[in-house]
This record gives C-alpha cells, structure tokens and sequence, in this order.
C-alpha cells in the first residue's frame, strides 16, 4: 500500500485583527515532507501515527507538508494558496497511491476562501478519483460544510475538550483506514445538524457523560466504527457554523442517520447547560485572595488565544493591582516588543516599561511600571500532554509583587511548564492567572486548590446572540430559540 499523508491546519476567529501570513505557519510549526518531528501537534498526529502504522504494516508513506499555526484571524490568500498547492504537488507527485489521511483543524477561513478545508479535500478528490480512501481528523471546534463532507469517506473527531485526545484520535483514524485498505469495513458518514451553537467542556457534566456513551456505543456496537461531536466554533462568521454530530458505520448509512439524529437531539435538549460558570474580573480577583490555600488559578478564559485573541488583555491584572493582591503568577500577556526590551535591557535590570493592551477594544489598557527583568528566555517552550507549544522569546518580569510572563509568540497556558520555563514555581503562589478557556485544565487541575472561571473584558464574541454575524445563518440557537420547533416544556426526541 502507498498512503499519502500531510497536514494544514489552523483555527480561524474571523472578528480578530490579527491576520496571518506564511510566517505565523513557520513560527508555530512548519515541516517540510518526511521532516516532521517524532512529537504531534495537535492537528498532525495522524502523520506520527501513520509512521507506526506504515512501518508495523510495511507500507510505504509518502509525507507530504505539514504545517499548523496557533489560531488567529483571517489567512492571506497568497499563504492558504501557495501551501495548499504545495501538498497538492507532493500528492500528484506521488500518485498512484491507495490512501490519503490528512491532519486539518477544520476552522480555517481565508481571504477569498470561506471553507479552505473544503477547496482543500475537493482538490485532493479530483486528483485521486472517486474509488480512493480520503480521511482526516479533525478539532471539534471546526464548521463541518457540506462540501467537505461530499468529498472525504470519513473524519474522527477529537472527543475530548481540553483535548488530550488527539493521538488517541488520530490512531482510531487509522484502525478504520487500516480495516477499509484490507477489505475488513466499508465506512458510510452520517451527520446530523444540531442546528445549535455551544460550549461544550468534556472535563464537568453534562458533557463528560455525553462522551463517555459515545465511547461505550462503539465499544459495544460493531456496526459503529466511531461517533464524533463537531462542537462548532462560535467565532467563526461563516455559514454552515455550529454543532454537528457524526456517525460513522460499517456500511450502515440509515442506521448511523439515526444514531446521529438521536445523539445531536440529545445535545440540543441540553443546550445552555454545558458551559462552566463564569464571573467577572472583580469578584474573582476578590475570591481567589480569600481562598485560605493556594495556588488559586483564574483563568481569563475569552483571552484565550487558542480561540485567536491576541492575549494581551490586562483587565485581570490591572484588578490584581487595584486590589493591592501579590504572591501572584500572570501567564501570559502578549507583547513581542515588550519583550525585545526587556531582553535587551538583560536579567536584573530594572526599567520602566509599558506593556500589554495593544491589539483591540475590550482588553484594557497598557500597563506602565518601574519593572524588574527577572529572566529572559529565547525560544521558550511549555508541554501540552504529548505536544510540545512554542511560546517565542520571552520574559519574566516583576511588578508590585507580581511575577508577570511577556510572550513574542500567540499560545494559550497549556500546562504549568510555562511559569517553570521563565524560572517561577507555580505551586509557590497564591494565584496563577493563566489565558484560556478549558484546555488548561487537565494540566493545572493537578496542582490548583480551586479554579475560577473568569469572563473579564470583551477580546472574544463569546455570546452567539449578541455577536454581530454577517454570514451565520439565523435558524440556530441560541439566535433562534428552538429552530427544531420542540413544543415548550419537552425535550427533543
């Protein structure tokens, strides 16, 4: 068997300003065919999956391009076309092939591409005919279009939000193209559109029941070769925008139809439900210093550069300084040239430095103060689960009893290695404000006393029926209260 892999992938949050070119792709993860390192990121398992896959089965993979780049706003025509023809020349060059299995996050919008996943999957269609296996895994928070649909056999989906799933994922992905190569299954793609648009954190009820039956069915059904949930990504102005589930069997479409329907009602009868509950920059400043243990972590969680925000919003901080709170950890707030003076005023410098606040309304203002440089750092790095998450240059910086990370590079606190990169023992304080929305938690769970949810500012369109779409349809909710029209009172069924 010859299977043709690659990658390309990025989360696309279309209100933020912050646009992305081939040097955001380069500065997150840029691999030239077969250059791929032995550690995934995020959306390019499949291809470190693949390799085991391959080598185990003595097939040939062909590695194409793999690339990713932390989320942001819109990409630039000429960035999406040059490294989507570029996988597309790496494919026809290695035709004919048996396979194609492509990491793809699924939320991708570029400049005069409103689905580039999409364009991407129906190119690869029209170069390897109709009878040829095309398969990806995707990130739950992605559009899941028609087109795209129309032109793949079938996607996995991470399960699991944070999502310390992929590798497990992207190797169920395989067993099914594995079983389809050898004649074992014939997958048929069921999706149900749930017509609704949510937050859907598998770490706190109700969703981590909803999962855990997901993995019991295909545990127990062998018509089931996997059930995905496509959560939707609710800063994504574009229209086929929302929630979706997906069934997939072993050549069963009308019973995967049903079970799809059956589980996408299920997740609309608890809509609003899910969501971790939220206060505001005052009251979770005032709450996380009255705790008696420590550390406390606060996450700003619409700051979230994972959801493309700049992450250099200051509305927590500024609080924290309000309030007179120190024994405090911040990590991290966005400002490349902050960085670059603080680094070339050097370790033990003490300067006055501006930073923070620079990107868009709704993130506060910039903060000024004599500073402390602490450390500095080139090229910093934090793990998250199998993966490893550049976060550029950066420093740590001290402010009124305050330890603050400066970061050159966009990424979200992923794991508390990024407080011990810049040289502070996280457990050693009281309070450790991090910048994201749930993927922190698998990580920061295991050393926090509490977790306080914190909704500070307005970086990121984090209410669906207030956000001021100009592509997203209207029949779903929360923008039309039922669009299945369930009689008040009932649960859909």
């Amino acid at each position: 068997m010859r299977i043709f892999t690659a990658a390309l992938a990025t989360e696309t949050n279309t209100f933020s300003p912050i646009c992305i070119d081939r040097r955001a792709f380069e500065e997150s993860l840029y691999a030239a065919p077969g250059q791929h390192p032995e550690t995934p990121t995020l959306c390019t398992a499949p291809i470190t999956v693949g390799r085991k896959v391959c080598a185990r089965k003595g097939w040939t993979l062909i590695e194409g391009t793999a690339t990713w780049a932390d989320p942001a706003g819109l990409i630039n025509k000429q960035t999406y076309e040059g490294l989507r023809d570029e996988i597309l020349g790496q494919l026809k060059a290695a035709m004919p092939v048996d396979a194609v299995v492509l990491g793809l996050h699924g939320a991708m919008v570029a400049d005069g591409y409103i689905d580039p996943e999409g364009d991407l999957l129906t190119r690869i269609r029209e170069i390897i005919g109709s009878d040829i296996l095309l398969c990806a895994e995707l990130d739950p928070h992605s559009h899941l279009t028609a087109k795209r649909v129309a032109a793949a056999d079938f996607f996995v989906v991470f399960k699991e939000f944070p999502h310390t799933d992929f590798v497990d994922r992207a190797e169920d992905l395989w067993a099914i193209a594995v079983d389809t190569l050898e004649g074992r299954v014939k997958p048929a793609m069921s999706v149900f559109d749930c017509r609704m648009i949510d937050v859907f954190p598998t770490s706190r009820e109700p969703m981590r029941s909803f999962v855990d039956r997901l993995m019991a069915i295909e545990n127990e059904d062998d018509d089931v070769l996997s059930l995905s949930v496509i959560h939707g990504f609710m800063a994504g102005d574009v229209p086929e925008m929302g929630t979706k589930t997906i069934a997939v069997t072993n050549a069963r479409p009308d019973k995967g139809a049903a079970l799809a329907r059956e589980l996408g009602l299920d997740l609309f009868s608890k809509r609003g439900t899910f969501m971790m509950p939220q206060i505001d920059e005052r009251e979770a400043v005032a709450r996380a210093a009255a705790y008696p243990n420590g550390p406390v972590v606060l996450a700003d969680m619409w700051d979230n550069p994972g959801g493309g925000t700049a992450g250099d919003a200051t509305v927590v901080l500024a609080e924290i300084l309000a309030q007179g709170i120190t024994n405090v950890a911040v990590g991290m707030i966005w400002d490349p040239i902050a960085v670059q003076i603080c680094m070339a005023a050097g370790e033990g410098a003490e300067i006055p430095l501006r930073f923070g606040a620079k990107s868009a309304p709704g993130t506060g203002n910039p903060i000024d103060g004599l500073v402390k440089v602490v450390k500095v750092v080139p090229n910093a790095e934090m793990h998250f689960g199998e993966s490893v998450a550049p976060f550029g240059d950066a420093a740590h910086i001290h402010l009124n009893g305050i330890d603050i990370i400066l970061s050159s590079v966009r990424v979200q606190s992923y794991d508390p290695s990024l407080f011990t990169a810049l040289g502070i023992d996280p457990t050693s304080k009281h309070i450790l404000v991090i910048k994201s929305t749930n993927h922190f938690y698998a990580a920061f769970s295991k050393i926090a006393s509490e977790i306080l949810y914190c909704s500070a500012g307005t970086p990121y369109p984090n209410n669906p029926a207030k956000t001021a779409y100009r592509r997203v349809r209207h029949d779903i909710w929360p923008i039309m209260a039922d669009p299945h029209g369930t009689p008040e009172g009932h649960e859909a069924a």
